[in-house]
């Protein structure tokens, strides 16, 4: 690159362990300079002390566990730094090798670029469907989304994650940052602002972290309808935009997957993670008409509800 750019790692952590450890020494060593690392902590239990000694480029801030919000904790991280760009992380995302932040970069060559996500990679230990959905997600091809790309990708157009993104700071506030209460989903709603405003959103498949889930059932059904609530929350993200057909082609394309690869008996795994996620996907769609009883039984973030004034029957 002809010049670098101020960056700045924005890192909301909870219970950090030896994992956030190691992810921060190779931040710390990428070739790409960078400028801090703010570590957002909610206090909940142990912070390695490691992390405070580390490097004078972490800044460490902490909340109380009711403070924090997947977009207004993001945001408060935005409005204490002062650099060109910022890269959001999550806790347990290893960056892979010292270009991660280098290749995320070159995206923002381009001037109309207002977000770049990188490619995520399973964990070794991850499961025959947890690493076919990470390629289904995150291929081996970079792709650069607009608005042009909505009716034949669909809500893929707006497919972003905060486990490695990085923003231009500029665009990012014009749109009004993060909101400051949102249940879920902040990347996706960012990312679909900056499209509808005629910028771009970058994936860039060279800029790798290690990062994947272990979900049971229960919590991919806890998840999918947080999600759900996400979108329907912003119609004006989301409404009208095909959602459920995609869902479909990841369960046909991992079935195709497991038979192919000898593993048949996984479908039954398959289809019963896929019915769960269904389920919370269409009681979160619905969430209005249930009772606020029954939606903190569904939520993976019950504190979101308490004090919404939003009447829910």
């Amino acid at each position: 690159m002809a010049e670098f750019k101020i960056v700045d790692v924005i890192i909301p952590v909870c219970m950090p362990d030896e994992r956030t450890v190691q992810s921060v020494k190779r931040l710390l060593k990428q070739t790409y300079p960078l400028n801090r690392i703010y570590l957002i902590h909610t206090e909940k239990g142990m912070f390695p002390k490691e992390l405070e000694t580390l490097s004078e480029k972490i800044h460490i801030t902490h909340i109380r566990p009711e403070q924090f919000d997947h977009g207004g904790t993001r945001h408060q991280g935005a409005m204490m730094s002062h650099a060109d760009f910022l890269l959001y992380m999550t806790q347990d995302a290893l960056p892979v090798g010292e270009k991660l932040v280098e290749n995320l970069m070159t995206a923002f060559e381009d001037e109309k670029v207002g977000a770049a996500y990188a490619r995520q990679l399973p964990a070794a230990d991850g499961s025959n469907i947890e690493r076919f959905t990470r390629t289904f997600n995150y291929p081996p091809e970079s792709r650069v989304k607009s608005e042009t790309d909505l009716p034949g990708l669909g809500i893929k157009t707006y497919f972003c994650s905060n486990v490695c993104a990085a923003y231009r700071k500029s665009v990012y506030m014009s749109l009004g940052g993060f909101e400051s209460k949102v249940i879920f989903n902040e990347d996706m709603i960012m990312a679909g602002r900056i499209i509808q405003s005629g910028y771009k959103v970058a994936y860039i498949a060279a800029a790798q972290v290690i990062h994947s889930h272990h979900d049971k059932c229960l919590r991919l059904f806890k998840r999918n309808f947080d999600l759900a609530v996400s979108q329907v929350e912003h119609p004006e993200i989301f409404e009208g935009i095909r959602s459920e057909s995609e869902g479909l082609r990841l369960v046909k394309q991992t079935a195709r997957y497991l038979l192919k690869s000898g593993r048949p008996w996984e479908i039954v795994i398959l289809l019963l993670q896929s019915g769960f996620k269904y389920a919370g996907y269409r009681l979160g769609r619905n969430y209005r008409r249930l009772p606020r009883c029954v939606i903190t039984r569904c939520t993976l973030n019950p504190g979101y509800w308490s004090g919404k004034k939003e009447k829910i029957d």
